[in-house]
Parts: structure tokens; C-alpha cells; sequence
């Protein structure tokens, strides 16, 4: 009868190992099944797929949920093995786009470099005898003469290309296209003494491509770093003079040669967030129109930077208040409301509700202290002293891992005008700490909580180092999930 009972129990905890129980307190068991599904699907010669159902996929997303365990690692060198026999293959079939598919497959996944480098010679010989190499340094020397190097397929650039290709030694071809780029470079460097730095780096883009190596693209490459360092510069001097037309027109320029750029994505903000406190400051004089449109300004540049939430919630305090003025009451009563104000924002305060809920925060509440009496010493203290609570409320939050709160206090700390450096600094600690939740929920195999801490990360500081990677760590495991 025991081992029975027993015998019961042990099925019932496989059965829970197996399902959504199972992935959320033992994830190594999520790790294994992705192990066992990739080991079939290279079985079944299916090593790679967009969906993730590859081999390659499967093992990759084993490995990110743990990095540490040797099995998909093998896996992924016994996939590169595969996929370097399949290109065999398909060279002996005259298959040649195909070899070229699994022998880029097999060197990103590490076989070794002279098996690889070896094929890859064999693949080149075969194109070169089916392509007719003279015809193609016909085309490719008429083009340059014309001085049409990249302007498509037909242009001396590609073909060189194409020829380097099939025979990469061939030295008539390297001379021909070292003069190209080296017209191209001089071109670029003219761009940018003209300031088109747009054509400037298309065309270090393209030498790049062709030729990483070139002699003259250091120098090009430093010129193009230098006028970009200036313009960065620039837009800084001009944001700190309050020049925020000039600093904005500087960054654009910036999104524009490099969508990605952080620099210029923070810079943005940061302009946003200029707008944001002009905004706040001409409500604070009940300067509504102005405030309004400086507030569009912060919107159409970063919708989501921390200062323009801050400023919305100023403005419609300055309204409440400028309502509040056209009434003004008797002096008996701000002689009564001033204390109870007082008492009921120290209550808040001790609640930790310093900038929320709207109209019942400690903010809220010291700011109609102040409308009914603003030279008030009690007043003025009170509101002194709510800044160094923000920041103490903050870190006490971060400490106890109360990661939610710790982000409504520094909310506090913004809308209270902490200093600008002193708050991105500490976004960057919350956004850190977000990451390294959503590390251990994906270690874990949870990946919705994971998920949702990448999110809270991105909030807070979008900038914050080793999010992509996380992101791309988060998004492997998902797709081998689906």
C-alpha cells in the first residue's frame, strides 16, 4: 500500500515537472526539453529556422535560460558539423546559393576555421568557372573609366566584388578597386568640409563594405568622428545656453545618419525635458498658453521622457491653484486651512505618498499651502524638506527591493526639481536593478515576469547598459517557447 502511495506521488510530480508547475520551479526540466526537441530536430536535418523550431534556435534558447550548461553547447558544434557536410553536399550538386547558406550557418556556429576557409575555396573555384571572370573585369574597368563606381549591380564597385568573390588574389582587380575607393574617400572627405555628412558617411559606409582595410579610410573615418564630436558639441553648448531650436536641429541631424544613436536619443529627451520645466515654470506664472505650447514641443520630441508627465501634472496643479487665487479666502480661514494643509502633507509624507494620488500627495498639498500663504515660514520649510523625504523615500525603497515605489519617489524627486545629474544617475540604478530581476525570473524559466522587468527597465532608462542584450537573451528563449 506504501509503495503504492509512493509510486503515486512520484507520477504526480513528473506529471507537474512536464507542464507550467513544472517551468516555474524547475526550469532546469524547460532546459532539458529544449535540449531533447533540438536533438531531434538536427535528427531530422532541420538545423535552423526563422520560427525557432531549427535545431540551432532550440539550442540557443537552452543556453540563454542557462548559460552555464554544456549540452547545448555541444548541440550547437554538432549542428556546425552538420550544416558544413550539407554544404559539401550541395557543392557536389552544383546547389551553390545553398552551400553558401550552411557554410555561413556552420562558421557562425564556430566549426573550425581551415575545414571552413577550405570549402569555401572549392565554392569559389566552381563559381568561378560557371561565371566567366573576364567578362565581369570587362564591365567592371569600362565602369570605372565612366566614373559610375556605385550606382548599381553594373557599377565598378560590385563587380570588382563580384570578381574578388571567385578569385580574391586576383591582383589586376585589388589595384582597381583601391582606386575606386580611394575616389570615393576623397569625395566623402569634400562632403564634409561642405557639411554633408549624410553623403559623407554613405560613402565610408560603402568603402567599409568593400574594403575594410583601405588605406585612406582611418583618416576619413577620424575626419567624419571629428565633425560629428563638433556637431555633439555643438548641440551641447547650444542646450546649456538654452538654445533649444539650434541644440534640437544638431541632434536631428544626428538621428538622421544613425537612427540608433543613443547620443542623440538622449539628447532628444533631454531637450524634451528643457521644454518640459519652460513649461512648468510659465504655468507656475500661470502663463497657460506659452506653457502649453512648450509642453507640444516636449511632446513632438520625446513623448515619454520623464519630464513631460512631470510638467502635465504642473500645469494642472498651476491651474488649480490660479482658480484657487480668483477666490481668495478671508484671512481667518487661511489662518485655519495653512496648519491643516500642513498637517495633512506631513501625513502624506509619512504615507510615502509624495507625488501621488493628484490632489491628496504631500506635493499637492504644500503647493495649496502655499497659494493661501506663500511667504509662510512654516510653509517654506515644509516644502524644503519634502526633497531630501523624495530622496530618502527613494533609496530606502531601492534597499528593501520595493522597486515600484522606488519609482514613485523618484518621480518626486523630479517634480520637486532635483538636480538633472543627480536623477539620471539614480534612473540608472533602478533600471539596473530592474535588469537584474528580469535575469533571475529568465534563469528561472519565467518568462512573462522576465518580460515585464525588461519593460520596467526600458521606462525607467531606456539607455541603460545591457538591455539589448537581455532583450535578445528574452526573446531567444520566447521563440523557442511559442
Amino acid at each position: 500500500m506504501v509503495a503504492a502511495v509512493a509510486g503515486a506521488v512520484v507520477l504526480g510530480l513528473l506529471a507537474l515537472a512536464q507542464g507550467p508547475f513544472g517551468d516555474r520551479f524547475w526550469p532546469q526540466a524547460r532546459v532539458h526539453e529544449l535540449g531533447m526537441q533540438g536533438e531531434q530536430a538536427l535528427s531530422r536535418g532541420h538545423l535552423t529556422a526563422p520560427d525557432g523550431s531549427g535545431a540551432r534556435e532550440l539550442y540557443e534558447a537552452a543556453l540563454a535560460m542557462d548559460p552555464d550548461r554544456i549540452e547545448p553547447r555541444q548541440g550547437l558544434a554538432r549542428v556546425a558539423t552538420a550544416a558544413l557536410a550539407r554544404a559539401r553536399a550541395d557543392l557536389a550538386a552544383d546547389r551553390l546559393a545553398d552551400a553558401h547558406a550552411h557554410l555561413r550557418l556552420a562558421r557562425e556556429l564556430s566549426v573550425p576555421r581551415e575545414d571552413a576557409d577550405t570549402l569555401a575555396a572549392q565554392l569559389r573555384e566552381r563559381e568561378a568557372a560557371l561565371a566567366g571572370i573576364d567578362g565581369l573585369i570587362e564591365r567592371a574597368t569600362a565602369a570605372h573609366a565612366r566614373g559610375d563606381l556605385q550606382q548599381g549591380a553594373d557599377s565598378a564597385l560590385p563587380l570588382y566584388a563580384r570578381v574578388l568573390e571567385l578569385q580574391p588574389a586576383h591582383a589586376q582587380v585589388l589595384r582597381g578597386r583601391d582606386d575606386a575607393l580611394g575616389a570615393l574617400l576623397d569625395a566623402a572627405r569634400e562632403d564634409l568640409r561642405q557639411g554633408d555628412f549624410a553623403a559623407a558617411a554613405a560613402a565610408v559606409a560603402t568603402a567599409r563594405r568593400y574594403d575594410p582595410g583601405h588605406v585612406d579610410l582611418p583618416d576619413t573615418q577620424a575626419r567624419f568622428n571629428e565633425e560629428l564630436d563638433a556637431l555633439r558639441s555643438r548641440a551641447e553648448a547650444d542646450l546649456q545656453r538654452g538654445r533649444l531650436d539650434a541644440a534640437v536641429a544638431a541632434w536631428r541631424r544626428l538621428e538622421a545618419l544613425d537612427p540608433d544613436d543613443p547620443a542623440a536619443a538622449e539628447g532628444l529627451r533631454r531637450a524634451a525635458d528643457a521644454h518640459a520645466a519652460q513649461a512648468a515654470r510659465l504655468a507656475a506664472d500661470f502663463r497657460f498658453g506659452h506653457a502649453t505650447r512648450a509642453l507640444d514641443q516636449a511632446r513632438a520630441l520625446a513623448a515619454d521622457a520623464p519630464g513631460v508627465a512631470t510638467a502635465e501634472a504642473a500645469i494642472e496643479r498651476s491651474r488649480r491653484r490660479y482658480e484657487r487665487l480668483q477666490a481668495p479666502a478671508p484671512a481667518g480661514e487661511r489662518a485655519r486651512r495653512v496648519p491643516q494643509l500642513l498637517r495633512q502633507a506631513a501625513e502624506a509624507e509619512a504615507r510615502g505618498d509624495l507625488l501621488t494620488p493628484p490632489g491628496e500627495s504631500a506635493y499637492d498639498r504644500l503647493r495649496a499651502a502655499q497659494a493661501l500663504a506663500p511667504r509662510d515660514a512654516d510653509v517654506r520649510r515644509a516644502i524644503a524638506r519634502l526633497l531630501p523625504s523624495a530622496r530618502d523615500c527613494f533609496e530606502r525603497a531601492l534597499s528593501a527591493n520595493n522597486l515600484a515605489l522606488a519609482r514613485r519617489c523618484l518621480d518626486a524627486r523630479d517634480a520637486l526639481g532635483d538636480t538633472p545629474p543627480t536623477v539620471a544617475a539614480a534612473r540608472r540604478r533602478l533600471a539596473l536593478r530592474w535588469l537584474a530581476i528580469g535575469d533571475e525570473r529568465l534563469a528561472a524559466g519565467q518568462l512573462q515576469p522576465a518580460s515585464a522587468a525588461l519593460e520596467a527597465a526600458r521606462a525607467v532608462d531606456p539607455s541603460v547598459p545591457g538591455l539589448p542584450e537581455f532583450d535578445r537573451r528574452l526573446r531567444t528563449a520566447a521563440a523557442a517557447g511559442r
